[in-house]
């Protein structure tokens, strides 16, 4: 392993910022620019030497291959949580269109809405991963939150509480539960977790995701997180009587004053569901 690989693994073992999932990427999107800047002739370079120039040479290689803004935009956050982790915070500028970064694409030109197809999710073996795919779709939950999932904790009779452990960003949030198929899938759930959460005993969570990627893949399920728009897709029907405009509903300038009003207040629950609190971001799983 080249010297910088090996640095950036330590530092990332030694600060362990954010949940799991968080943690990989960046660890990925970190590895990834120490072989980039190897390649472009950095090959001394060790954790503590990141320096301005080597931020630019990255963006000018990033622009070279078209990245996509928004890609590059989680890049610049990995990169700042080294320089922060160097001591070198203020090398960095706090708003990318310093860097002249364009603003991320929000909307959606088509739906990213997948079903549950049931004749694939029967032939998965393992209940655990059986089990954390129909929560997913059933309360828009992530991957990592559905197979963190503990019943016990998370069902509160008319609401789910989930954990800030199993959520992206480490924040406590509420979903409601308002339908009978979504009390049977928390039944099941009990029935199948006891007062455990949905992770066999025998298998820590990095094992566990092993084996739901690999089911998955068996079965040819791919793109999950497509379970969450259907999710959002559903509670802006739900609220608003509209079809999304990303399902071929109405376009949000095509409203009414009163309609433009609900489809605001439902985006913004829709928005907290997910664990965003952006309203700006249910242009991805909504349309506009």
């Amino acid at each position: 392993m080249r010297n910088l690989n090996y640095d950036l693994k330590k530092l990332g073992d030694r600060d362990r910022d954010g949940s799991y999932a968080t943690r990989c990427n960046r660890a990925r999107m970190l590895s990834l620019m120490a072989n980039q800047l190897y390649e472009l002739g950095y090959r001394k370079l060790r954790v503590a030497d990141l320096k301005g120039r080597h931020i630019s040479a990255l963006l000018e290689r990033w622009r070279r291959e078209e990245i996509a803004p928004g890609t590059i935009k989680n890049r610049m956050a990995a990169l700042r949580w080294w320089a922060d982790k160097i001591g070198k915070r203020g090398m960095m500028a706090k708003d990318n269109t310093a860097y002249g970064i364009p603003d991320r694409r929000y909307v959606s030109d088509r739906s990213k809405a997948k079903e549950l197809d049931q004749s694939r999710l029967e032939r998965i073996k393992d209940p655990y991963v059986r089990m954390s795919l129909e929560l997913q779709r059933a309360f828009g939950l992530r991957r990592e939150e559905a197979i963190k999932f503990s019943p016990t904790y998370a069902d509160k009779g008319d609401h789910l509480r989930l954990k800030s452990s199993w959520t992206k960003g480490g924040k406590e949030r509420l979903i409601p539960i308002r339908t009978e198929s979504q009390r049977a899938v928390l039944n099941r759930a009990h029935q199948l977790a006891g007062r455990g959460a949905l992770i066999p005993s025998d298998r820590n969570y990095i094992q566990h995701v092993k084996v739901y990627e690999r089911h998955c893949a068996a079965v040819g399920l791919s793109k999950m997180h497509g379970l969450r728009h259907a999710y959002a897709q559903e509670r802006y029907q739900e609220l608003t009587g509209l079809q999304a405009p990303a399902a071929g509903g109405p376009s949000s300038r095509s409203l009414s004053p009163e309609q433009k009003t609900i489809d605001q207040e439902a985006r913004l629950i829709i928005s907290r569901e997910l664990g965003h609190n952006r309203e700006a971001i249910t242009s991805v799983y909504l349309g506009r």
